[in-house]
């Protein structure tokens, strides 16, 4: 086993497929299986499982997978602080709710510490597929939230997938609506007030479980209800017919502009909004970096948002 070897193998976990990571690679597809053949062989464990549906990490694939990428990086940083090696591109993969914070702070890490070369991945998606893509190491770190509602039922698969939850921040629960809306002046609104607006929601495909909504207060009935798959098609449509969705009130007007506002919703009820891990893999430096500027992010708006409270009470 050799540095080139511990590459394969990190290549074979972000494509999720040996023909794409051998492309990557400019190796054949038979060169690079049996790499990886003789890599587990000699390790005595096995790292992929193959099927037609792909390639699939196991436990002790994501646990020789978090030492390769420490190895990996420390052998890159030497080569370029004492040989002057150029170096490789820069690998992180990100797989998210749809939560322009954790876009902002991808936006930001790589403005700080993006290099000459890099292969970022920021995926907005699913609950079901965020869980699957770190579970698999296709993404090094999921961002969701939880709720009171969902919490055990999740943090019990978390667990049986070997995926570890970080709190980021809890928030009490924010209607997002355009700013031409009837409520846009409301210091705050209440469920009943809400009742004859379109309520949006992220689909979650084949898994549309209440447990894997996005939204909180999913099992509440509405009237009139719209299931969107991106951050863009929901704001044109929170604009275009007066609807609302529910989420932390966190807004980024640098990615949405000024013609959506944030109203707080009079519930007794807190939303936990977290990074999921795998268990057995050790942080890389460029997710070390976004998480910094995710949590700094965060940061920002909640005393944004804090201000502006304080503002319209005194």
């Amino acid at each position: 086993m050799n540095l080139q070897h511990l590459k394969y193998a990190i290549e074979i976990s972000m494509c999720g497929s040996m023909n794409e990571a051998a492309r990557r690679l400019h190796i054949s597809q038979p060169s690079l299986s049996k790499a990886i053949k003789n890599m587990e062989e000699e390790l005595g464990i096995t790292m992929f499982t193959r099927s037609s549906a792909g390639i699939t990490l196991t436990s002790d694939g994501a646990e020789f997978l978090g030492y390769a990428r420490q190895v990996v990086e420390q052998v890159e940083l030497l080569e370029h602080r004492y040989f002057d090696a150029a170096p490789s591109p820069q690998l992180l993969s990100i797989s998210t709710q749809h939560y322009a914070f954790a876009v902002n702070a991808f936006v930001e890490m790589i403005k700080k510490h993006g290099s000459d070369k890099y292969q970022f991945t920021m995926r907005e998606t699913k609950t079901y597929e965020i869980i699957e893509d770190v579970k698999t190491l296709r993404s090094e770190v999921g961002i969701l939230y939880m709720s009171l509602f969902n919490e055990k039922v999740m943090m019990q698969l978390l667990k049986e997938e070997g995926l570890e939850f970080n709190l980021l921040f809890k928030a009490s629960p924010h209607i997002f609506i355009s700013s031409q809306n009837p409520l846009a002046s409301r210091s705050s609104v209440t469920l009943e007030d809400l009742e004859e607006y379109p309520r949006l929601t992220f689909e979650q495909g084949e898994y549309n479980s209440f447990y894997y909504s996005e939204e909180i207060f999913s099992t509440i009935p509405s009237k009139k209800s719209i299931q969107v798959s991106d951050r863009a098609t929901l704001f044109n449509l929170l604009i275009g017919l007066n609807g609302y969705t529910i989420s932390t009130g966190i807004l980024s007007e640098d990615l949405n502009g000024s013609d959506i506002v944030s109203v707080p919703l009079d519930e007794k009820e807190e939303i936990s909004v977290g990074w999921i891990v795998h268990r057995n893999t050790r942080i890389s430096r460029m997710a070390k970096l976004y998480l910094e500027e995710l949590e700094r992010i965060i940061h920002y708006y909640v005393e944004k948002d804090n201000d502006k409270y304080r503002k319209k009470t005194h």
